[in-house]
């Protein structure tokens, strides 16, 4: 069951993750392709494995899970079953900062909407500093307001640009 479901994605064999920020839940729930509920972890708080408002959600290429947790500028990784095995983030606007990170995509890297600086930032899946995306603004690469990601099968990135009323290709 959810109360507010926000985020989705699906790993390599077919399950599927759920984000869900419903004021007593605050976890991910994980099922199978034919939606047979499989397990959950997470609960409202604070601490390592808990949320605030879990959001986006991706899977890598090892079947690590990547949970956005916007209001306190950090994201959680997991693995497949749910144990915790690290966070980063802070507020910020310097580089691997973060002021609401919403959305998160992986291709080779973790690709972070942070929607409050107007950018994407690029990280290694040991959480390494890449790149970044965008600045403040309306002209081509800039957003107002990112949301959320997508990347295709050839990287390219797609962003819809909320505060602009468009979807962007940034970087391409």
């Amino acid at each position: 069951q959810f109360q507010d479901p926000r985020g989705i994605t699906i790993d390599g064999g077919d399950s599927v993750y759920v984000t869900d920020q419903g004021f007593a839940a605050m976890r991910v729930q994980k099922f199978s392709s034919t939606g047979t509920y499989s397990t959950k972890w997470g609960s409202p708080g604070t601490g390592d494995g808990q949320f605030q408002s879990p959001r986006g959600i991706t899977v890598d290429s090892n079947g690590f899970v990547y949970v956005t947790d916007t209001p306190l500028d950090r994201f959680q990784k997991f693995d497949a079953v749910g144990s915790f095995t690290g966070v980063w983030g802070e507020e910020g606007s310097a580089p691997g900062e973060f002021n609401l990170p919403i959305g998160i995509a992986f291709a080779a890297n973790l690709w972070i909407v942070d929607e409050n600086n107007h950018r994407i930032q690029e990280v290694t899946s040991t959480c390494v500093f890449v790149s970044e995306l965008g600045t403040q603004g309306s002209g081509d690469g800039q957003f107002n307001g990112p949301t959320e990601i997508a990347i295709d099968a050839d990287g390219k990135i797609y962003a819809p640009d909320a505060g602009n009323h468009r979807i962007q290709k940034p970087g391409q």
